[in-house]
Order: structure tokens, then C-alpha cells, then sequence
């Protein structure tokens, strides 16, 4: 056997041993990142509803994308707004937001953000108080806009973060895409009679969210 033999059957046999070392690793590893993704998520629901002590799940089909909205209930059983994640890419990848919205539909009541590999320094400023507390109260309808290098004058309006502009506006196109589908195929009507989480909702209607990113 020559040396090129030798060597060709040593890689073998070490990357096998790799493979079978990184699947048990991830076998391992995966259900607890997702176990803390979920505890993550159901965390940031009640950060955006505040008031909240319990909440519904409502699930719906929206073209090919399966979207849940989450009714926040308070401690007497009253719906008091909606939970729902807002994903999209940002400078360097996924940016993934949740939002708390009014149960009239017309202000937001925060946002808390979930998902980000932003620039340290920059973009991922969008996590601070700073830059997030901008949302509570704002306006959906006109749609939320950001504003560069001046503070809002209009209730629509947030704060661009200096040099991050890609990453502030991501967070704002998120929020904007999720916001219109919740208003299109979750209507309020169908929304309150979730509060007695018996309902079961009807399909989605067409939107036109599907193949355009609802532009």
C-alpha cells in the first residue's frame, strides 16, 4: 500500500469519525436550542403585551407560509392586543421581531427583538431600550416609517440609528409586511372569539402578501 493510499484511507476514516462525533453532538444539542427558542419566543410575547397573564394561539396558512398571532388575555379574561413575529433579512441576516399590537389594530404596543447578527456596535443597537421603546404607541395606519438625523414629527414616525440606517429600516419593513397580513386575514371579529380559545379560523382569504413580499 503506498502513501497516497494510506493517506486517502486515514481522511476517511477521520472524516467518518467526524460526521458520526458532530450528528451526536447536534442530536444533543438541537432540542435544547429549540426548547430555548421557544422559551425565548413565549418571553418576548408577554414583553409586548404587558399586560397580558395568558394568551391564545391562532394559526393560519397564508399562501405558503404557516403565520400564528398570538391574543394576549389579562387577568380577567379580556383580550388586551396581538403578539405576532415579524421576520425579513437585515444588513447581515435574518432580523426577527416580535410585535405587540392594540386589539383596535391602529397602534403598536411594542416590539422586543428576537432574532439579529447585526454589527456589533451598529446594527445590533436595534436591542436597546433606546432604539425599541421608539415603537410603543405608534401609529400602523399610515404605515410605520423611519426618519434619519431628526426626531419624528408625525405618530408614524420612529428614529433611524445613526450609521445603522440598513438595520433600522429592516426592523420597520418587518414590522410593516407582518402588520398588513395580520390586518388582511386576521379581522378583529375573529380575533375577539378567539378569546374563549375554542375557535377554529377560517382559511386565510387570497392576499396579495403572496410571491411580492405584500408590496
Amino acid at each position: 500500500m503506498n502513501n497516497l493510499t494510506k493517506m486517502f484511507l486515514n481522511l476517511t476514516v477521520i472524516g467518518a469519525f467526524a460526521g458520526v462525533v458532530l450528528s451526536g453532538v447536534f442530536s444533543v444539542a438541537d432540542p435544547l436550542i429549540q426548547a430555548n427558542k421557544q422559551k425565548e419566543l413565549k418571553e418576548s410575547i408577554f414583553k409586548v403585551l404587558p399586560e397580558a397573564k395568558d394568551y391564545r394561539k391562532i394559526e393560519k396558512k397564508i399562501g405558503a407560509e404557516d403565520f400564528t398571532v398570538y391574543l394576549g388575555i389579562d387577568a380577567n379574561q379580556k383580550p388586551i392586543g396581538v403578539a405576532f413575529k415579524a421576520d425579513g433579512g437585515g444588513f447581515q441576516g435574518n432580523v426577527g421581531v416580535m410585535v405587540g399590537l392594540e386589539m383596535d389594530y391602529l397602534n403598536l404596543k411594542g416590539i422586543e427583538i428576537l432574532d439579529q447578527v447585526e454589527t456589533p456596535g451598529l446594527g445590533d443597537r436595534i436591542r436597546e431600550p433606546q432604539f425599541k421603546d421608539q415603537f410603543k404607541g405608534v401609529d400602523v395606519k399610515p404605515k410605520v416609517e423611519y426618519i434619519k438625523f431628526r426626531k419624528p414629527e408625525k405618530p408614524n414616525q420612529i428614529q433611524a440609528i445613526t450609521g445603522a440606517t440598513i438595520s433600522s429600516n429592516a426592523v420597520v419593513v418587518n414590522i410593516n409586511r407582518a402588520v398588513e397580513k395580520v390586518l388582511t386575514n386576521f379581522p378583529l371579529e375573529e380575533i375577539t372569539k378567539a378569546q374563549s380559545g375554542t375557535v377554529q379560523p377560517a382559511a386565510a382569504p387570497a392576499s396579495k402578501e403572496t410571491g411580492n413580499g405584500g408590496k
